[in-house]
């Protein structure tokens, strides 16, 4: 296998349209990378360059250490499952497995046995085998997609948002089996896709990228839990970051987090940081699960604690999301299903102050 290095990389179109801007990146032998973000932020392009599918406007690419910026795509000895699944359908699923392998001239008796091998890794019985795509489920043709890629034994597998078109059961179903997948392989793979579930349950690293540019590289606990700036905080998580709006107070020594009916206060360990920004209006970043009702609350203590109004309960079956306002902020909480808190109902409601981000209210960049 493989690792890929990326050297300030950008893709760059007519009137100076930047749809990948300087990106640096080493994925690592045997990694599995997800590159996640919304719709036009340039993951698919990276990753349609890696390929050799997108020209490249500036910077280099290595796979394997050496610089492939002129290589064409069927020399750099990558495979990319596509979002269509890009099957023949005048052909079977045997034909479609083998067809890359005919092409480049392998022998009938080694054709035969990578397919097998490919089939049996992905649980395709000899008579799937003899079925044409159109027989096949959504399922079924995405596992075949990745077989074709399988049997080439190439040393990087690019993945571009291959989930996508699956209904939610087969795209759990299928994010298992890409993670059985790789633990076999034990291949470079590179992934692209715009859900961040995805990311955070497939990816060894999560590359979050916005306006062609990468905010932050992380495993997908630091990433949740220290996100970079305002952007990521609010992107990666279901339900998002809570973001809400106060001033800094100082006041005999401590600081709080201020707004019309919103007192709380800063722990220490965030003062050093925070200071800098007395009298000044913020943001403060917190996860619905890192806010509680007061009767469920581990410590309920007064400065950590403001009076919300619920506007809508929502369950979820095992959890509830709460969704309230309290002055002019509005917040998600995450309760259990054993909370009885309904709607209009003004609820006390506690924050846990250790787990606050505070982000720059200019650049977005977090404080803490």
């Amino acid at each position: 296998m493989a690792n890929v290095s990326l050297k300030n990389l950008s893709k760059i179109y007519k009137d100076d349209v930047r749809a990948v801007n300087n990106v640096n990146l080493e994925i690592h032998d045997r990694e599995f990378v997800v590159l996640v973000g919304p719709s036009g932020c340039g993951k698919s392009t990276t990753l349609r360059m890696i390929a050799g599918l997108e020209d490249i406007s500036q910077g280099e690419i290595f796979i394997e250490d050496v610089l492939v910026n002129d290589v064409p795509a069927k020399n750099r000895d990558i495979a990319m499952v596509f979002q269509n699944y890009a099957l023949y359908p005048h052909m079977t699923v045997y034909e479609n497995l083998a067809f890359g392998l005919k092409l480049r001239r392998y022998p009938a008796k080694e054709i035969e046995r990578r397919v097998h091998e490919a089939a049996e890794i992905l649980g395709l019985t000899l008579e799937m085998l003899k079925r044409r795509p159109k027989e096949l489920s959504g399922g079924e043709r995405q596992r075949v997609a990745v077989g074709r890629a399988i049997v080439r034994k190439p040393k990087v597998f690019l993945f571009d948002e291959p989930l996508s078109n699956l209904d939610a059961k087969l795209r759990v179903q299928m994010r298992m089996e890409l993670q059985k997948l790789h633990n076999r392989l034990q291949s470079t793979m590179i992934y692209v896709t715009h859900d961040q579930v995805e990311a955070l349950t497939l990816g060894d690293r999560i590359v979050v990228m916005h306006h062609g540019i990468v905010q932050q590289v992380a495993d997908p606990v630091n990433l949740y839990e220290r996100p970079n700036n305002k952007f990521v905080a609010g992107f990666i998580g279901s339900p998002p970051m809570n973001f809400l709006k106060g001033t800094i107070l100082a006041e005999d020594g401590d600081y709080f987090f201020s707004d019309r009916n919103i007192k709380l206060r800063i722990l220490p360990h965030f003062y050093s940081r925070i200071a800098q920004f007395k009298g000044q209006t913020i943001t403060m970043g917190i996860r619905p699960e890192d806010i509680y009702d007061k009767i469920f609350a581990q410590d309920a203590r007064p400065e950590f604690t403001i009076t919300a109004t619920v506007d809508v309960v929502e369950p979820m079956g095992s959890e509830i999301y709460l969704y309230v306002t309290s002055g002019s902020n509005n917040f998600v909480v995450r309760v259990s299903n054993q909370d009885t808190a309904t709607m209009n109902q003004d609820l006390q409601v506690v924050f846990d102050m250790s787990k606050a981000h505070f982000f720059d209210p200019l650049t977005g960049i977090a404080i803490s």
